[in-house]
């Protein structure tokens, strides 16, 4: 999952597949479930599910605490209410809530199905401190858009995690699904309902649905087909409107991939936000690993939602390679309401961030200026973060504080972490060998349904790669020393000096100029220690100073959001007013928002570059 704006993003994407514990058991081969998107009553959905008949008295139903990507938890039982539980003559039976998501039935052998009602989560994100991350959100926007991140609206029987799955959905006959899931394959021809297939209750989490009236687009991309499928409530954008530069780019990593191969079906769902009082307000992605969900904000210019598309949906599709093909034990037997989580997020989220990147450069999408730039953002962002934090630690325990708020640094020093891994690796082979080929290597020995354990995947690196791959793992992965990428960027030729950059408004890049205080009723203020665009400087802006309204909005976590987003419309005549608290005082500022820019620093080849580091930076960015 790619993290876009810190203050309105939860981080994420992983994958995982759930064990089988047989604790009870079901007379029947497929758990039946019902969800019904054409009787909706108060923004709610009806889902029924049916196991079959089981053979034990006491029975627990369980909607997940946490999935596979999120790297949080988040509850998603909360969103359900009205749980019922039916013998076959529809008498209710018994049953007992154990905690936010599992529910239990003392008359188990007496069970024929369950029955339940789904809030979506997207109509309560600004009510919420620690909102769902909308990409694994659910919508319920009757006749309109549904967005079915399925492990909100379905869940499962202890002991019956692998059993099959038919999922039946009746749904508005203007309305059309897009999904990995395979559909029934019977001649029914009653449009009214989609039926599909899951072999286990992890492919029904792996496999989102979005149902929307607009027009799809597909296109190949070598054997694989890709499915585009854009909901824009008010018709700005549709699939074919971007469907050329994301054709372009996927054909650009299939390319950087080379053999490296994971699916033979892939779709993308996007979904547009209004960034209204009830619609996501989280922007990013979740990856699932045939598909992806991806929300951003209507309100974007073409030009930079083409480009957080490309830099959003390039992460997600090079988790085909890992986790994917490359994954811990851990990853593979998930569980949904307890996870044990792996130390590698380095290799889950940081390589796959940095092929994000380097893939462009290598296929000539961008310019070595505009890569370097990326790269110093992310050491900039990076900066923000713990640097003398254990990454094998924090990932271990990323659910938990500290590490739980050091998460999103995957997407900053994991890449940097990978970055550094390539420049040893091509600087010891001589230019021939770096990251991506290590994946090819791993992705040799291991694959979808198999794992490699957690605590032996540093020792089997270093077993095929060099002794100063291991030195580096020691010191600043599972070590706690800063890497000091000026000595990296040395053995490219390359060197660094402040520059004046472009930035936005109220965000340089992923990082924002804003923060919130919690322990102050969540008031928005401006971040204290860090380098100020011209924006705050030109109008008098301070670090620390907090913002009391823009242009007449009083200023609360729920009304910056929209703001953020309006902000990538406007133009340098823009005229923007505040009032800010200031210790005692109250100031009032008013004046044009200019075209915002930043002291950074930038990387750029040395003067005294040697040919062999050269021929090596060569083989880095272009090999």
């Amino acid at each position: 999952m790619k993290n876009i704006f810190s203050i309105t993003v939860a981080a994420l994407l992983l994958y995982g597949c759930g064990a089988s514990k047989t604790v009870l058991t079901a007379d029947k081969a497929t758990v039946n479930v019902h969800i019904d998107l054409i009787n909706v009553t108060d923004d709610k959905v009806k889902v029924e599910v049916n196991p079959g008949s089981f053979t034990t008295d006491e029975v627990s139903f369980f909607i997940p605490k946490t999935v596979p990507g999120t790297y949080s938890t988040d509850d998603y039982g909360k969103y359900i209410e009205g749980f019922k539980a039916l013998d076959y003559k529809g008498n209710e039976l018994s049953v007992s809530k154990k905690d936010t998501n599992t529910w239990t039935i003392s008359d188990g052998t007496k069970l024929d199905k369950i029955t339940y009602l789904v809030n979506d989560t997207y109509d309560s994100e600004n009510e919420q401190e620690e909102a769902v991350f909308s990409p694994s959100g659910t919508n319920i926007l009757k006749g309109k858009n549904y967005v079915l991140n399925l492990h909100g609206f379905v869940g499962y029987f202890n002991g019956l995690k692998e059993t099959p799955y038919e999922i039946e959905v009746a749904k508005p006959l203007n309305l059309n699904a897009t999904t990995s899931l395979a559909e029934n394959g019977s001649d029914d021809e009653d449009t009214s309902n989609d039926t599909f297939l899951a072999g286990r209750y992890f492919d029904v989490i792996d496999n989102p649905i979005m149902y929307s009236a607009d027009a799809v687009e597909s296109f190949q991309v070598n054997d694989i087909t890709v499915t585009l499928s854009v909901y824009s409530p008010n018709g700005v954008y549709t699939a074919a409107s971007i469907k050329d530069r994301m054709e372009k780019m996927m054909i650009a990593q299939k390319n950087f991939l080379g053999a490296i191969d994971g699916t033979k079906e892939y779709n993308i769902l996007l979904y547009l936000s209004e960034m209204g009082e009830n619609d996501a307000n989280g922007f990013g992605a979740l990856e699932h690993h045939t598909s992806t969900v991806v929300v951003l904000p209507e309100v974007m210019a073409k030009d930079r939602l083409e480009q957080a598309m490309v830099d959003v949906v390039s992460h997600e599709f090079f988790h085909i390679v890992t986790p994917l093909n490359i994954h811990s034990e851990e990853v593979q037997y998930f569980d949904f309401n307890d996870p044990k989580m792996s130390q590698h997020l380095w290799l889950y989220e940081g390589t796959t961030e940095y092929f994000a990147n380097l893939f462009q450069i290598q296929q000539d999408l961008i310019d070595e200026a505009e890569f370097y730039e990326r790269i110093m953002g992310k050491i900039s962002n990076a900066s923000s973060y713990n640097d003398a934090m254990s990454f094998t630690e924090m990932s271990k325990n990323v659910l938990v504080e500290p590490f739980k708020t050091e998460y999103a640094n995957v997407y900053e020093k994991g890449a940097l972490i990978n970055m550094a891994l390539d420049i040893i690796l091509r600087e010891q082979s001589g230019g021939e060998k770096g990251v991506l080929w290590l994946m090819k290597e791993l992705s040799s020995n291991y694959g979808k349904m198999k794992p490699f354990k957690d605590e032996a995947l540093f020792e089997e690196i270093i077993a095929i790669t060099y002794p100063e791959v291991k030195t580096f793992f020691d010191t600043h992965v599972i070590g706690e020393t800063p890497i000091d990428y000026n000595q990296y960027f040395e053995k490219m030729g390359l060197t660094s000096k402040i520059v004046e950059k472009p930035t936005g408004y109220f965000l340089d890049g992923d990082v924002p100029f804003i923060d919130v205080d919690q322990a102050n009723d969540n008031a928005i203020f401006i971040r204290e220690g860090i380098e100020l665009s011209s924006f705050f400087k030109k109008l008098g802006v301070q670090g620390g100073d907090v913002i009391k309204s823009i242009n007449g909005t009083a200023i609360t976590l729920e009304s910056i959001r929209p703001i953020i987003g309006q902000s990538f419309a406007w133009t340098p005549e823009t005229t923007v007013s505040m009032i800010l608290q200031r210790e005692e005082e109250e100031i009032a500022i008013e004046g044009e928002v200019g075209s915002p820019v930043l002291n950074a620093l930038e990387i750029v080849p040395m003067d005294n570059a040697t040919e062999a580091q050269v021929s090596l930076r060569e083989a880095w960015l272009k090999k």
